[in-house]
């Protein structure tokens, strides 16, 4: 029940909004974001469902980029490698400088739907200075 749920969740919920909001981009230009996770590159013991999930979603992203770039949307995949600074985080006890800075993580979204046309980013990797990869 819980690898249906986490499926159901991440992949099964972003294919119904690009169903919705991808014939909308087309031509008329825009970029559709996917956040993804470090699940998105490798599988962790104990995280069979939850990775399994996240690799469908980067799958999902990649032909969604290769379906709508000709029609004129900028779809990308964006690998968050690291624990989000916040409330949970300080909960867990993590240094604030160990973690990504959500205003970071905004502004490189930000970048992705202002990049030309000739120089496509389809996925993009962040992570705080501190995360080993």
């Amino acid at each position: 029940s819980d690898f249906e749920r986490l499926w159901r969740t991440h992949t099964l919920s972003a294919l119904h909004f690009a169903q919705a909001v991808l014939p909308g981009l087309a031509d008329g230009g825009g970029a559709f974001l996917i956040s993804g996770a470090t699940a998105s590159l490798r599988g962790g013991a104990g995280f069979a469902a939850f990775a399994s999930a996240k690799f469908a979603l980067r799958g999902l992203a990649q032909a969604l980029a290769r379906e709508w770039q000709p029609q004129g949307a900028h779809v990308a995949h964006i690998v968050l490698d690291g624990v989000i600074w916040g409330p949970r985080a300080a909960g867990w006890g993590m240094a604030e400088d160990a973690c990504m800075a959500p205003a970071d993580i905004a502004s490189a979204y930000v970048a992705l739907t202002k990049q030309p046309r000739s120089a496509w980013t389809h996925e993009l990797d962040l992570r705080p200075l501190s995360e080993r990869f």
